[in-house]
């Protein structure tokens, strides 16, 4: 790997999107077999910096060709080759305990679930096309997503989303929010995999520049894994799927830059979807695969030919052969260029054994997709492209790929100027009116129930649902033919992470944790989609080097393998970044689901504990936030023992039977996590605080945010057992009450009726979107 210096470029260069339609004279000129004269002002506009072009000279031993530039700026781009990011993502956890492949090495995680099956699953963002073209940015987002897990021969069973927007009341938010959400329910409805799960969170840092995280999971039998790793000399090259036209070209560019003021021009760079044909795709794929005729298979999204070819080659160290007049397109006049670069949606580039491609073309054909032959593998280690009579292309392989060929940058860092204070709550008034007071709260955008939005999904689609949306801290999907299920959730709080990057991010991933040991499951992995604005600024890349730092010590302390994810970069609207973003996807397993479907609702006279310790020190949370208390630290890390020590618990408590359901408290604290429970269940509750024999203040044990919290329900008649077992592992357990009738009563302070909560929980947010 070539480190180059990190004091060679102290601002971005030129990080404005590509002209796509300036670059649209490739048409003309190579139609007329003449291809614009290369200069280092060409590349420049291709994103390329100076010495990024210098180096390709210095490679290549010449001059590019036009068509190799276009090449080079799209697999050199941040989006394609991670160049501003590899180094530091290499010293992350890659490999556990679950893991079947290292971070990176496939087109999605892969984790063994035992009995020959295993978990694919990853997570990517649309952020920038969504930000152009809201309704076909998250579309091919989740289309995109769905390749890259089908792609490894596993079947989708699952999607979900992560969203931030602006401030609600904006009318520009309204424009995006609604754009996205149609744009995720159509492509996954009409594909037919259930949306499960997500989180949408509301800031003004991401007025001009929403984030559109979209993950995946899919289930394959192990001895059916397609790989991504070209091998086999004399094996077959063959283009699947759909023509290729001129839908997204310098998408991955386009990726790797700021939104400027003219990013309403660059409509080209969004990519269009299909879900019909994807939906198609999917079946002639994986029935493709079960002949084992597949040597391997790439989707291809970002950069498209491109991108899926070389990375092949690249994995395998060997080369490809392709002739771009064989590629089926459906526009006239494309220029090698084009077709390389183009990123229509609902494509993928196959190794086929040689001498069983007509097998294979025919079971496309039978799904009425193209199935091509265009080239083949080639044991020197060259990608050679051939258009019209001419090679347009000859490049060493290696050159192009992430990792090898491509630039590594370390950037320059430096630590936010942010200042935070550690308060205690006495520094603070106390609220007047607890009721009120958990009545907003309750309404504030972040927390307020999304049910109108997840009611626009298919959650159950496929029959496998067995924990929806709203009704449990993470989604849960039976695996048919087996007694096993699937535990998955996607979780992020960028407002810890911007109070202090390292403790931020590992609380994303302690957040996500808490989701899925709340179902009885096991993590076995985890996914990340970090967001952040432009490396080149010295404190965003301190921010993302921090947030690295503090994801891989949760994942060692908590035993969590890291199998892949996605970095994007340049958030950014009007040169203002957004806050740090680090999402975090995780997948749990249930050995046994029959104590799932044992669940049932809460009943009259279900006890209410709380597990876990509470601290009077004021930090971040979302009622400091939403009371505008300004500079306070993220919530301190909790015990790592003491949620592995939850994990057992609570497996240990459903398996038998000595709780009917578990949240965990997070936004808005107890108060909140109460007040869900009992919407959940359309139930009041009782309680009172003087059973937790605490001095802390009212509201910080009613709003504070720890990070290793509970509130259980269980049948009155298991407390002793519940005890025992909650003693046998470390477990701070308390009952402070019982569910019953129709208000949330919380004894000296709260008195609301459930109609109240329900009314200002479910109806808020549509209000605020003017929906209502």
């Amino acid at each position: 790997m070539d480190t180059l210096s990190n004091n060679m470029h102290k601002k971005s260069p030129q990080l404005s999107v590509p002209d796509v339609s300036s670059l649209s004279v490739s048409v003309v000129c190579e139609a007329a077999s003449v291809e614009p004269e290369v200069t280092l002002e060409l590349a420049l506009a291709h994103g390329l910096t100076e010495d990024e072009y210098k180096r390709i000279l210095d490679i290549l031993g010449r001059v590019p060709t036009y068509t190799e530039l276009g090449m080079y700026s799209v697999m050199w781009s941040e989006h394609c080759s991670y160049k501003n990011s590899l180094a530091l993502l290499r010293t992350m956890p890659r490999q556990g305990r679950f893991s079947l492949a290292a971070a990176g090495e496939e087109n999605a995680g892969l984790v063994d679930i035992g009995d020959g099956l295993a978990v694919a699953f990853k997570v990517e963002s649309h952020n920038h096309p969504s930000a152009i073209e809201p309704y076909q940015g998250a579309a091919t987002g989740v289309g995109g997503i769905m390749r890259d897990v089908f792609t490894m021969g596993a079947r989708p069973i699952a999607c979900l989303d992560s969203l931030r927007f602006g401030p609600p009341a904006d009318e520009h938010t309204r424009y995006l929010f609604d754009g996205v959400v149609r744009g995720i329910a159509d492509y996954g409805n009409s594909f037919g995999v259930p949306t499960v799960g997500g989180e949408i969170y509301f800031h003004p840092s991401y007025s001009g520049n929403p984030l559109v995280n979209v993950m995946a999971v899919g289930v394959v039998r192990r001895d059916r894994i397609i790989g991504a790793t070209a091998k086999g000399a004399g094996n077959s090259v063959v283009i699947v799927g759909s023509s290729t036209g001129r839908d997204g070209i310098h998408g991955a560019t386009f990726a790797s830059a700021e939104l400027t003021e003219e990013a309403e021009q660059k409509r080209p760079s969004v990519q269009v979807g299909d879900p019909f044909t994807e939906k198609l795709l999917l079946e002639a794929f994986l029935e493709a695969a079960r002949t084992g005729y597949i040597v391997a298979a790439q989707d291809m999204g970002a950069a498209g030919l491109t991108s899926s070819s070389s990375e092949m080659a690249a994995r395998g160290n060997v080369g490809m052969e392709i002739d771009l007049d064989k590629v089926p397109v459906r526009e006239s006049e494309m220029s090698a260029y084009e077709i390389l670069l183009s990123e229509s949606q609902e494509r993928m580039l196959l190794v086929v054994q040689s001498g069983r491609e007509e097998e294979v073309k025919r079971i496309f054909e039978k799904w009425d997709l193209n199935a091509v032959v265009i080239g083949s593998i080639i044991p020197e280690n060259r990608l050679r492209i051939h258009f019209r009579g001419k090679v347009v292309a000859d490049i060493p392989v290696w050159s192009l790929a992430s990792g090898k060929g491509a630039p590594v940058y370390v950037r320059e860092a430096l630590e936010s100027a942010t200042e935070t204070k550690a308060l205690s709550w006495e520094s603070v008034p106390e609220p007047a009116n607890y009721d009120e007071a958990l009545l907003t709260l309750i309404s504030v955008p972040d927390i307020a129930s999304k049910r109108f939005v997840y009611e626009q999904y298919d959650t159950m689609v496929r029959t496998d649902t067995v924990v929806a949306p709203g009704s449990g801290d993470a989604a849960v999907l039976r695996i048919k033919g087996t007694r096993k299920a699937l535990a998955m959730t996607i979780d992020g709080n960028a407002r810890f992470v911007a109070a202090n990057p390292r403790i931020g991010a590992a609380l994303a991933v302690v957040e996500a944790y808490r989701n899925i040991i709340s179902v009885g499951a096991e993590p076995l992995g985890i996914t990340d989609c970090l967001n952040f604005g432009n490396p080149y600024d010295p404190e965003v890349y301190w921010q993302f080097s921090e947030a690295i730092k503090g994801i891989s010590l949760a994942c060692r302390a908590l035993d969590i393998s890291i199998t892949g994810g996605n970095v994007s970069f340049y958030n950014e609207a009007l040169t203002k970044a957004i806050i740090p973003t680090p999402v975090i996807g995780m997948v749990g397993l249930v050995a046994d689901i029959n104590f799932l479907r044992r669940r049932r609702s809460l009943r009259e006279g279900d006890a209410i504990y709380v597990a876990g310790h509470f601290t009077e020190t004021l930090y971040e949370t979302a009622w400091t936030f939403y009371r505008s208390i300004k500079n306070l630290p993220p919530p301190p890390l909790p015990d790592f023992d003491l949620l592995l020590n939850f994990k057992e618990f609570l497996r240990s408590a459903f398996q038998a039977n000595l709780i009917v359901t578990c949240h965990d408290i997070s936004d808005g604290g107890f108060a909140v996590a109460l007040a869900e429970l009992c919407l959940m269940h359309n139930i009041g509750a009782e309680v009172d605080l003087a059973c937790l024999k605490s001095p802390i203040r009212t509201d910080a044990l009613l709003f504070s945010e720890p990070q290793a919290n509970f509130v259980l329900a269980a049948p009155a008649n298991s407390a002793s057992e519940l005890d025992r077992l909650a003693e046998q592992h470390g477990i701070q357990l308390v009952r402070i009450g019982e569910f019953r009738g129709e208000k949330l009563l919380i004894h000296p302070v709260i008195d609301v009726p459930l109609a109240m909560l329900s009314e200002r929980y479910y109806f808020s947010l549509p209000k605020a979107l003017s929906l209502l």
